[in-house]
């Protein structure tokens, strides 16, 4: 549905040449929920312009649902962005209109007749959940209701491909659940194809099935989000990943049991998949002489499973302790010890 070949982005300014986008290579399927997450600066903005052709690449090709967006010519690009919708994070709405008018506004302008305009805008305003706000106006909506209002008007022209800028990030984090539940539906009952950008681990861990990291304009590591969850590669990534697995709540109280304890072994123990349901913490005490103490445990669920991250102290013999540990890499849980005390 969407490629990239060795595409370049360089703005030219008075101050000197700026790279926001580097030799990228990307590949997203059809139907997926492709997540791309970077900090500021990282060239994410940059990139998801290039993909509706509101940016031409300095360099490459870009390709979105069967358009070469760099070499079609103005009138095919309108047309080809009419299956290419955006979302933002500040929701771009017109104040001066009525949700439903505000979801008929591309149908307006694609010169769809009123009647057409005004039934595919209801069934929308059902699709988002809005029901009885048809004839409410910006002012009088949440952030949440604000969104998908958004959301809604994206996919008047019934696009192919949505792109999420930010989406969520100006929402508190239930509100921001609900979108992504929302989005995720979308996903399942259209075949729509989705990518987020997103600086926001807790996104891509929600709802996509891959996801890119970019870092200086270039794409440091990619993968389905289970793998890269389990075994990050880049230093970018794993800081990506720590935003959920290692909270600073959890570095705190390993600290303050490092000074209390002078015994045993602090291990970090990642899960994934089935591995996460499993009662392995009782399984060790019973079947080992050691004591196990739980300093801090959390489970995500990920659109294909589960991923857990939990931090123990195991204390008793040398032996003992070593016999649990094997038992637990045994078990298809990665293991690290993150200190001997």
């Amino acid at each position: 549905m969407i490629h990239l070949q060795n595409v370049s982005k360089t703005y030219h300014s008075k101050s000197g040449n700026v790279d926001a986008v580097k030799d990228v290579n990307l590949d997203i399927d059809k139907g997926e929920i492709f997540g791309i997450i970077g900090y500021s600066g990282a060239g994410k903005s940059s990139l998801i312009r290039l993909l509706n052709g509101l940016e031409l690449p300095t360099e490459g090709i870009v390709e979105v649902a069967g358009n070469r967006i760099n070499e079609v010519s103005n009138a095919k690009l309108r047309k080809a962005r009419q299956e290419i919708s955006m979302i933002f994070q500040h929701f771009n709405l017109l104040w001066s209109r009525t949700v439903r008018q505000n979801i008929m506004f591309p149908l307006e302008i694609a010169g769809v007749p009123t009647s057409k305009r005004r039934e595919r805008a209801n069934e929308l305003i059902k699709l988002v959940g809005l029901e009885g706000k048809e004839n409410a106006y910006p002012s009088q909506l949440s952030g949440g209701q604000k969104q998908r209002v958004g959301i809604a008007r994206a996919l008047a022209n019934d696009p192919k491909v949505l792109l999420c800028d930010e989406a969520t990030s100006a929402l508190d984090p239930q509100t921001t659940d609900s979108i992504l539940e929302l989005l995720a539906d979308i996903n399942k009952r259209l075949g729509l194809t989705i990518v987020l950008i997103t600086h926001e681990m807790h996104v891509i861990r929600k709802i996509c099935h891959r996801v890119a990291v970019m870092e200086n304009g270039r794409i440091v590591e990619e993968g389905e989000v289970l793998r890269v969850f389990r075994q990050p590669k880049e230093e970018m990534t794993k800081r990506f990943v720590k935003q959920l697995a290692e909270p600073e709540e959890a570095k705190e109280t390993i600290e303050h049991v490092l000074e209390r304890v002078k015994e045993g072994q602090v291990v970090r123990l990642s899960f994934i998949g089935d591995s996460a349901e499993q009662p392995l913490i009782t399984e060790i005490i019973r079947s080992f002489n050691v004591d196990v103490n739980i300093l801090q445990g959390k489970i995500s669920q990920t659109q294909e499973g589960a991923f857990g991250t939990l931090f123990i102290h195991i204390n008793g013999e040398e032996t003992e302790v070593e016999k649990a540990i094997a038992y637990i890499q045994s078990k298809q849980v990665e293991i690290e010890v993150m200190t001997h005390v």
